[in-house]
């Protein structure tokens, strides 16, 4: 997977990160488009993995310390026309709150089935899928 092509808009790195049965979700100042409440996410950076643009974005919105797991996938966004790529990530440490105020003006830990109150439109297909497969144990 190309995290960035010579040329275009970097690509978009979101940090799926679930704790404890829930996964985080944040709600951006300024909507994207029809997007509100979203996962953790910005920019991959030049020389930067996603899973290291993962990481590095749910730190500095968050305040969570997260290891990637794994990419889940990756697709150009309906809604923003960006490139997104998914990483599954875990809580290494910290406790989640908004620590870009300039970005963000909440976070919640919402369980699988408060999903849709959050994201009406559903869910990019491999993070529901990975999604029902990690919340529901």
């Amino acid at each position: 997977m190309s995290e960035q092509t010579p040329g275009s808009e970097p690509a978009i790195s979101a940090a799926i990160i679930t704790h404890e049965g829930k996964v985080l979700m944040v709600r951006r100042r300024v909507k994207e488009g029809s997007l509100s409440w979203q996962f953790p996410a910005g920019e991959v950076e030049s020389g930067e993995s996603a899973s290291e643009a993962a990481s590095r974005e749910a730190r500095e919105e968050t305040g969570l310390n997260v290891s990637a797991d794994k990419v889940l996938g990756e697709r150009v966004h309906p809604n923003t026309g960006r490139t997104m790529i998914y990483v599954a990530c875990a809580v290494e440490s910290g406790s989640a709150s908004v620590v870009d105020d300039e970005e963000l003006d909440a976070i919640a830990w919402v369980s699988l089935a408060e999903i849709p109150e959050y994201v009406p439109y559903g869910l990019f297909g491999p993070v529901q899928e990975h999604l029902d497969s990690t919340l529901s144990k």
